[in-house]
């Protein structure tokens, strides 16, 4: 599309293939935004889009990514905040005209697999090296390695007895992230001889991120291959994890890192065989929905949300895809 759409703490980006979405670097800025910087979304990355009313006379248009596509979000595993959501951009309400437009035309980018659990991840990771500062200690990620080392005030008499604690990412099976912000967060790395934990001793069965991007509880690691029992050690005993308190481990250190640490270990495990992507939009329309296009392209031209030269362009390459 080659247009751009700023919004509230973030501007959109829209190219042939993806949206680059560039976040503002202000003091009202969610630190999480400032700390991703920009990202590329690829628009095979992408199952939907919606536009809803917002807060305080504003409109919301989201981008919704399909599952397992971005390591961001698998880290996550649904513990952002609504204000830290990187795929929502925030727009007045009297843009709503000019964000419907937009929907409309990623919804008309979408893959036709678009509904379907993406089978590696097609956004890129946060780049290594990366490190941040927990309660009980500083954890480094240098692209190949994850290194813990204890400190002297948090860290338990369990983690000092093992020693600081490097482990490498081809040696992993997944992660689990728990937000600084719920209580007892923390980061716990898996080794492939692993099986989920559970949260109430420190982990969750249901939040095993590895290879296949899920974790399991009947005693079958994320690929599938045979794991020791199941993990009760909590995180303030465990040497591969750290523990999240006030002040440490914030969600825009340690979640990026999560992430970069999640597509390090899916890259070392073998991909699934799969078919070359469809290509996206191949063929011609269907003339009620060009028709519907220049329609609502006209509201916006009589609106002057669309100059005349841009009007015009735009409905003749509509035109040409009949």
């Amino acid at each position: 599309m080659g247009d751009v759409l700023a919004g509230i703490h973030a501007t959109w980006e829209f190219d042939t293939d993806s949206v680059l979405i560039r976040f503002e670097r202000g003091i009202r800025t969610p630190k999480l935004f400032q700390s991703l910087r920009e990202r590329r979304i690829p628009y095979a990355a992408l199952s939907s889009v919606t536009l809803t009313p917002g807060k305080r006379g504003t409109v919301v248009l989201r981008a919704v990514p399909r599952a397992g596509a971005d390591p961001l979000v698998e880290a996550a595993s649904g513990q952002l905040k609504e204000g830290c959501d990187p795929y929502r951009l925030v727009l007045p309400a009297e843009r709503e005209v000019l964000a419907e437009y937009y929907a409309d035309e990623l919804r008309a980018l979408l893959d036709p697999a678009s509904d379907e659990p993406a089978d590696r991840f097609l956004v890129a990771a946060p780049e290594a090296p990366m490190n941040f500062k927990a309660y009980d200690g500083r954890a480094g990620f240098d692209g190949e390695r994850v290194s813990f080392r204890w400190s002297w005030t948090g860290a338990s008499s369990a983690k000092w007895k093992a020693g600081d604690q490097t482990f490498k990412v081809s040696e992993l099976a997944g992660i689990v992230w728990r937000s600084p912000e719920a209580l007892d967060g923390y980061l716990r790395l898996l080794p492939r001889a692993a099986a989920p934990v559970d949260h109430r001793t420190g982990g969750s069965l249901g939040d095993l991120h590895g290879p296949g991007g899920s974790g399991s509880a009947d005693g079958a690691s994320a690929d599938g291959g045979p794991v020791a029992a199941p993990v009760t050690r909590a995180a303030d005993q465990d040497p591969a994890a750290v523990l999240f308190g006030l002040g440490y481990g914030p969600v825009h250190e340690s979640l990026p890192f999560a992430a970069a640490v999640l597509e390090s270990v899916r890259r070392t495990q073998p991909a699934p065989a799969a078919s070359a992507p469809a290509l996206v939009n191949a063929g011609r329309r269907d003339p009620a929905d060009i028709a519907e296009r220049i329609h609502h392209l006209g509201e916006l031209h009589q609106a002057g949300l669309v100059t005349d030269a841009e009007y015009t362009a735009k409905k003749a390459q509509l035109l040409a895809e009949l």
